[in-house]
């Protein structure tokens, strides 16, 4: 059969049909919000390339925290600003360290209400700004970063993490994060592997906003974004080592390797919609060049079209939001 019989239009008529039948929802449960706490703050302070995004103080990390429960988002992704740093990251094993004291911070405020997930990663607390320790001659030292990140996982779940999320993409490195769980005795705090991180310049932001001290590149380490066979490996290989979910980053411009991956694993996948992602629909938007509210929403339903049952974004509480007064 074919027109005038069939008339697909007539499902589209108007808003209560194009409801029905939509294929694809994304739901404010599925929706994991980053927050930047650094320390010394005594209010909140704006990050000029992300609008709308700022460093937290730890008052109003725990503030924001109960504002994404109440929204219905379903977990928060922290990362530490240190004041100072040194070539190993100590202050990212420090127990006291910032990370680590706003993850009790917004463990002991919003509770079993919500997933608190930290990230697993030497970067923001190194001096030269890499995610791991360094040879002599200057080089990322894979081997000797894995027992730091094993040391960092232990004091993140004693802190109050329920999740950590490795993003240094250094070989081996779930393995011998669950190593170090486990004869810690956090067995039951979960990995969220970054398995699929690309060495993209769509994280520029994300630098401002944690004080990056990079120089150069990260391009032996992350992965090419001429890749998508080679994130099928690391993603098989993550999972293998005992990662619990897995994630692609960055998420809009790889939506053809979140869609391999989901369609490779068995585990739960996330997407990370980064900082650059953010940032360019936020300065088009300032500039009336788009609808701000259909593009939030009509790209967080294309990350989780192609496959992500879980979104890191920077839009969680107002997506979230806005998806409650939708439906």
């Amino acid at each position: 059969m074919s027109y005038p019989e069939v008339r697909p239009r007539r499902l589209r008529r108007n808003a209560p049909l194009r409801r029905l039948v939509e294929e694809t929802r994304v739901a404010p449960a599925e929706l994991v919000l980053p927050l930047f706490v650094k320390e010394g703050l005594t209010e909140p302070r704006p990050i000029a390339s992300l609008p709308g995004v700022v460093q937290h103080s730890r008052d109003s990390l725990r503030k924001a925290a109960v504002e994404a429960v109440q929204a219905g988002v379903g977990g928060l992704m922290l990362f530490g600003v240190p004041t100072t740093r040194d070539e190993t990251g100590s202050a990212g094993l420090d127990p006291d360290g910032i990370l680590n004291v706003a993850i009790r911070d917004v463990a002991a405020e919003v509770g079993d209400a919500t997933v608190v997930m930290s990230d697993l990663c030497l970067d923001e607390f190194t001096s030269h700004g890499h995610c791991g320790l360094l040879t002599p001659d200057g080089a990322v030292d894979n081997d000797a970063t894995l027992t730091a990140y094993g040391e960092m996982a232990v004091v993140q779940a004693a802190a109050g993490a329920g999740v950590v999320g490795p993003s240094g993409m250094m070989d081996g490195q779930v393995g011998a994060i669950r190593r170090a769980l486990d004869a810690a005795g956090y067995q039951d705090t979960a990995i969220l592997a970054y398995a699929a991180k690309y060495a993209s310049a769509f994280f520029g932001p994300f630098r401002d906003a944690v004080e990056s001290t990079l120089q150069g590149d990260r391009c032996t380490y992350q992965q090419d974004p001429a890749n998508l066979r080679e994130s099928l490996r690391e993603v098989e290989l993550d999972v293998a080592e005992g990662a619990d979910m897995v994630m692609v980053k960055p998420a809009l411009p790889y939506l053809d390797v979140l869609a391999a991956v989901r369609a490779a694993v068995d585990v739960p996948v996330a997407a990370y919609q980064v900082s650059g992602e953010y940032a360019m629909v936020e300065a088009a938007a300032a500039n009336g060049w788009i609808d701000r509210e259909r593009v939030i929403m009509e790209s967080l339903t294309s990350i989780r079209r192609a496959g992500a049952q879980i979104i890191l974004t920077y839009w969680a509480v107002e997506a979230a939001r806005l998806l409650r007064d939708r439906y």
